[in-house]
């Protein structure tokens, strides 16, 4: 009985931690500025936006660009101002303070499948 009550304990203790969902995972990384960690929840294709440039990119072309905005960029904080979501989709508007300007930070994510995936990510100066 007492390996009953151990486990239950347990069970519930452990759920009781929420696990990051992908956006947090996102959002951690932006205020680190680390382009790995946000390029693994690229999608195929992810439309960026940025101060002088806005196009479509594969994953590799996508995470370029980015580390590139990152380098001459460097961040200072990002703070989340709104989060939302419906029907498989969640965004997160936030800004971004950098070293060269601070900007309105815009992440979309789509369900696909069993993942989620970024499929835009906008940097748009204030």
């Amino acid at each position: 009985m007492q390996r009953f009550y151990l486990l239950l304990f347990s069970i519930i203790l452990l759920s009781s931690f929420s696990l990051l969902s992908e956006i947090d995972n996102v959002v951690s990384a932006i205020k680190n500025g680390n382009t790995g960690q946000i390029a693994k929840s690229f999608d195929d294709k992810v439309q960026l936006t940025m101060p002088d440039n806005s196009n479509s990119y594969n994953k590799t072309q996508a995470e370029s660009v980015l580390k590139s905005f990152f380098s001459t960029h460097a961040v200072i904080n990002f703070v989340v101002i709104h989060k939302g979501g419906n029907d498989g989709s969640e965004y997160c508007i936030g800004t971004l303070q950098t070293k060269n300007g601070t900007y309105r930070t815009t992440i979309f994510m789509k369900q696909k499948g069993n993942l989620e995936v970024l499929q835009e990510l906008k940097f748009e100066s204030q």
